[in-house]
């Protein structure tokens, strides 16, 4: 005798339906926003409708001022490259999914960009060679702050004590610079600095299973702590003989150095430009081309696995924490021997927190963290040209614009990413 059953129901699967707002259509309808204030208050407030030379904005392709300029009409950049941003913005806003993204967004922020500098240095001249040195120049502790965050968060520890380490790296280099009268013993303790906070950072967090985020936020105040004593005790009662380091000295690239614009920017700097451009290549090339960067990226994202198939999980973050340690003492090193100043108490004034923003708004990539940290190099030096050249914004806020840009950044640009599933969560063996 055979039983024979009724046929089961078949239930249709439909798709989730996708968000509107997604993070391209966010960014769109910003650019669309900003690029419109643009052709309604930059273009009229350029310059006058006659064409003569007090309503061009000129750029100079080079250091010296005698080089050849290029000159823009005022009025028509800012209105002409507006309109370019709004346009992008409007084929952001169009599609959910638009190819291409990242470049339209590139291509938006550029075109803003350009179009403020069209309406504020009207009749001015801004020297391209110098803007992109001083850019890099700033950028500089930031692309080795972000570094150390993008090692740190890609194995799945959040470092909020990048400004720790960067302010460690800064004192130590000055102390150990001057004492030995030599930049390079400053340099080897910058490093050595950056890991002992590392190391603390490590231990609390992996081991003691300490929440990560209230922990960096407690070592950066014990760094300050210890560094402000340090100097109101030592180095300045006697600057000569603990804090006046020699400067890391400049080692320009022939033929390179030549290139017009990046040529002084890139190869007419010290060793810290150069040791950071190989850097970047080198950790994004180890970190999604080589075992190590598979290893790391597996006990970011799923520790649990990456420890069935033998990888030791916390003796990973530990050397991943350690290393990029390294690299945030020696990026410390840029406020003293890097820049020929003397160490100050909390010099680094919050670069450790912005080059974090980095780490998120460049998506935990070494090169997308770079990019976003010239961004940032590049609105610092802003604030400090357009003054110069007699803005119409008031200087207080021209000296926000960094965190102004990192805000919008982060806040508005980015959208909602996603973080290694596993970040700032302690992995406990079962």
């Amino acid at each position: 005798m055979s039983v024979t059953t009724a046929p089961e129901a078949i239930v249709p699967v439909t798709a989730e339906p996708t968000k509107f707002w997604t993070s391209g259509r966010r960014a769109g309808a910003i650019f669309v926003a900003l690029g419109g204030l643009a052709l309604i208050f930059w273009g009229p407030l350029a310059g006058g409708p006659q064409s003569g030379p007090s309503s061009h904005a000129r750029f100079n392709a080079g250091q010296d001022l005698l080089a050849h300029h290029i000159a823009i009409p005022s009025r028509l950049g800012a209105i002409v490259f507006a309109a370019i941003a709004v346009v992008c913005g409007i084929v952001l806003l169009s599609r959910a999914v638009v190819p291409f993204r990242r470049t339209l967004i590139g291509i938006a922020l550029v075109c803003l960009v350009i179009a403020f500098l069209c309406w504020q240095i009207k009749g001015q001249t801004m020297p391209l060679g110098y803007a992109a040195s001083q850019t890099v120049f700033f950028a500089l502790p930031l692309v080795y702050g972000a570094l150390t965050g993008v090692i740190g968060e890609r194995s799945a520890v959040i470092n909020v004590a990048i400004e720790g380490q960067l302010l460690m790296g800064a004192f130590l280099a000055a102390l150990v610079g001057t004492m030995a009268a030599s930049p390079w013993a400053g340099l080897v303790a910058a490093g050595f600095g950056g890991v002992l906070v590392a190391a603390l950072l490590a231990v609390l967090s992996i081991k003691y299973l300490v929440d990560q985020v209230v922990l960096g936020v407690v070592i950066n105040l014990l760094v300050l702590g210890i560094t402000s004593y340090m100097y109101s005790q030592l180095m300045q009662p006697h600057s000569e003989s603990f804090n006046s380091a020699p400067p890391l000295p400049t080692w320009n690239i022939p033929v390179l150095e030549k290139i017009p614009i990046i040529g002084p920017a890139l190869f007419q700097q010290n060793i810290l430009t150069y040791l950071i451009i190989v850097l970047v290549i080198v950790v994004h090339i180890g970190l999604f081309h080589t075992r190590w960067g598979l290893r790391t990226r597996a006990v970011g994202e799923h520790p649990a696995a990456a420890d069935t198939v033998g990888i030791k999980v916390n003796a990973t973050r530990y050397r991943n924490v350690l290393l990029a340690g390294v690299i945030a003492g020696v990026g410390g090193a840029y406020f003293t021997i890097g820049s020929g100043a003397n160490f100050t108490q909390n010099m680094t004034v919050g670069k450790g927190f912005i080059a974090l923003a980095a780490v998120i708004f460049g998506r935990w990539s070494p090169v997308g963290a770079t990019l976003a940290a010239l961004l940032f190099g590049f609105t610092t030096y802003l604030g400090d040209f357009l003054p110069t050249i007699g803005s119409s914004i008031p200087s207080a806020f021209l000296s926000m614009l960094p965190y102004i840009a990192t805000i919008v950044a982060v806040a508005g640009l980015v959208g909602r990413v996603r973080a290694p599933a596993a970040d700032g969560k302690p992995y406990v063996k079962g």
